[in-house]
């Protein structure tokens, strides 16, 4: 039996080409492949009767076999095979296409489990390419587990895999505390595991859950208190109180009360013993960038550099120009620092920056690297936070002795579940927008409507506005059926439609120099129609723009479809978003409808996560946040805070997880947050 970190393909029935199909669901490892949950289970012991049996469902039906007719060669050269089963209700044709191996075990007179989906007539049932079990099967495993599978490596076989790994689990070594599983009342982690794989009944597959959805959220927990307190030493830079009302008579118009409230809390962590470490979110164009000028201005008064961090070179272009605008009066120096600056142009701001002539430094990763050396730096920002994730802030807030940081994210997140998630962060909201911003006028149309949309957007540029396309897929290759692909799109809809436009194409896999002049030219009006993937989800200001198409809506999740909403309105004119479907599910066509009727983004986030679940809402881009195998953030909250309660108790007594007993807790920590970098 190999050991628990070898890798799978040693295990039985595995082998070199299944190791790397395992790959690509994450599983390199006989540990991971026990970590691989099942999503579900097939319960045998209540079978259906043919009759009963529900249509177009998955459901196991128990039936006898009768006989196997011969296999025939159909249409196509595909060779159709076929089993009649009974029972006292009725009689079910089982099929299946080129896979004669799968029925011929079944004997005539034995009874079986059947599990699939049953289509035909009342009283003709069928069922194609069923999952069979014998009664000895079910009798030994009567929940069958279903598992996340790939192409090549369908759920059945995983499900053999398992069953191959399964002895390893003794080795497991349990991270919970003795004095846990008994408070509890949770099994330990051997016997977990295995059960998860192989539950006896569904009380014991019940049981093994709650445990390992506790242990996750408990471990989750510990590491971001870990992170959190590696930053709660004494601040190196300490700040006296300071009035912000200087910075406010300087602007141009009156800052919201949300706005004050969030510099206040920044200001009072500012002038703390320990280094500020809060998240400041707020929907689209609700000013954040205005807290974090007052924060600059703070920090600048006090005698410190300041340094913000943006996901790209355009966004961080945009960021010094308004900054400078808000700052230089006060004689703070903002420094640009970004990629695409030529070799002499670097090699003054990097002198600005060591020599503390900079007062904020504004850039994008290129601020991370180790030739940027700080004078002073005192505060750290980092914008659009879900885009750099724990590490980023962890290499920026590195660039001096425990500064003061403050993240920001335009994806607004329910603050319950926000304070629970971001256990290393505090938390300030924007929760208005600033007056004068006019509300976004959403629709939703299917595709038949597109060329009289295409209208209107020709109405929209001649009278002088611009607009944004956004399609899901670059390439058509990566697109299904049906999915739009902007580089065709492009060519082949918005140039045709639009010929007498001009039209720009903006994707990820152009160069950054080259998307951000396409961008800079749609910004300086060069362009009257920009159609593009989500690269434009956090982009520049563009106040002309005026209308947003998002084609296959139902691809997005709503907060996304809100942040795209969101570039445009930014100007004195009328704004619109229109929604593209041809999706027929009820669902998600409540969801677009949802999302035309409201304008609030934490309420649209707040129905995102309810509807669609974390995984979607977060996405791929939640670098900072650790993928959860079977915990759900928003049906176990309750649970959540039990474990971040717990957490909480266990580092006061131990606040490294240095002891010995804590050792197998502090490895699991390390491998939960090792996918994202969070703890390097």
């Amino acid at each position: 039996m190999p050991a628990l970190d070898d890798s799978v393909q040693y295990l039985k029935g595995v082998g070199p080409a299944l190791a790397k199909k395992f790959e690509k669901l994450g599983v390199r490892t006989v540990r991971d492949l026990l970590g691989h949950y099942p999503r579900r289970y097939i319960d045998y012991t209540r079978p259906y009767t043919v009759t009963a049996a529900p249509f177009d469902v998955d459901c196991c039906v128990r039936a006898t076999v009768l006989q196997r007719e011969g296999d025939r060669r159909i249409k196509g050269g595909r060779v159709l095979t076929r089993v009649l089963a009974a029972d006292d209700t009725g009689t079910l044709t089982l099929s299946w296409f080129n896979a004669a191996y799968a029925a011929q075990n079944l004997q005539p007179g034995e009874t079986y489990y059947f599990e699939g989906r049953v289509g035909g007539m009342l009283t003709r049932r069928e069922m194609l390419h069923p999952l069979v079990r014998t009664e000895a099967q079910v009798a030994q495993c009567p929940l069958f587990p279903v598992y996340a599978a790939t192409e090549g490596l369908p759920s059945a076989r995983i499900a053999r895999c398992v069953a191959a790994a399964l002895p390893a689990a003794g080795e497991l070594k349990d991270p919970l505390p003795p004095e846990l599983l008994v408070k509890y009342r949770m099994p330990p982690k051997a016997e977990t595991v295995r059960a998860i794989h192989a539950p006896r009944d569904a009380a014991e597959a019940a049981a093994a859950r709650r445990r390992l959805i506790f242990e996750e959220l408990y471990i989750l927990q510990l590491g971001i208190f870990l992170l959190r307190s590696h930053g709660r030493q004494a601040t190196s830079a300490p700040m006296r109180p300071l009035d912000l009302e200087p910075f406010w008579r300087s602007l141009p118009y009156a800052p919201t009360g949300a706005q004050r409230r969030a510099a206040g809390e920044i200001a009072r962590d500012l002038c703390a013993a320990t280094p500020m470490n809060r998240l400041l979110q707020g929907d689209v164009g609700s000013g954040k960038t205005l807290v974090a000028a007052a924060a600059i201005w703070y920090a600048a008064q006090n005698g410190w550099q300041s340094a913000l961090l943006a996901p790209t070179e355009i966004l961080a272009r945009q960021h010094a120009a308004n900054l400078a605008d808000r700052l230089e009066p006060f004689g703070v120096n903002v420094t640009l620092l970004v990629g695409g600056m030529k070799a002499a142009e670097r090699r003054v701001a990097l002198a600005a920056v060591a020599d503390g002539r900079a007062g904020l430094v504004v850039g994008t990763h290129a601020v991370l690297t180790d030739q940027v050396v700080f004078k002073n730096l005192g505060l750290a920002i980092v914008d659009e936070q879900h885009r750099f994730g724990v590490r980023q802030r962890g290499l920026l807030a590195g660039k001096a002795q425990s500064p003061h940081l403050l993240v920001m994210s335009a994806t607004p997140i329910p603050r319950t579940l926000g304070l629970l998630l971001y256990g290393d962060l505090d938390i300030s909201v924007l929760d208005e927008l600033p007056p004068g911003r006019k509300p976004i006028r959403t629709w939703f149309i299917t595709g038949k409507k597109r060329r009289d949309m295409y209208g209107f957007l020709d109405r929209q540029i001649e009278a002088g506005h611009q607009v944004y396309i956004v399609c899901p897929a670059i390439e058509e290759n990566e697109a299904d059926a049906g999915m739009k692909a902007v580089k065709q799109y492009y060519a082949e809809t918005a140039c045709k439609l639009l010929p007498n436009r001009r039209v720009g194409l903006l994707h990820g896999k152009l160069k950054p120099r080259e998307k951000d002049e396409i961008m800079q030219r749609f910004k300086a009006g060069e362009l009257d129609v920009l159609v593009s993937t989500t690269v434009i989800e956090v982009g520049v200001d563009v106040p002309n723009a005026t209308v947003m198409v998002i084609e296959n809506a139902e691809r997005f999740g709503l907060s996304a479809l809100h942040q795209l909403r969101g570039r445009v309105g930014r100007g004195a004119a009328d704004s619109c978003c229109i929604l593209i479907s041809d999706n027929e599910n009820q669902s998600v066509r409540e969801r677009l409808h949802f999302l035309c009727r409201t304008s609030d983004g934490f309420e649209v986030a707040r129905y995102d996560l309810e509807t669609r679940g974390p995984g979607d809402f977060f996405g791929e881009a939640q670098h900072g946040m650790p993928t959860l195998q079977v915990a759900d953030l928003v049906q176990d909250t309750r649970t959540l805070r039990v474990a971040q309660e717990e957490a909480k108790a266990l580092l006061a007594a131990d606040p490294n997880l240095a002891r010995p007993e804590h050792r197998a807790l502090s490895d699991e920590v390390e491998r939960l947050f090792a996918t994202t970098g969070a703890l390097n």
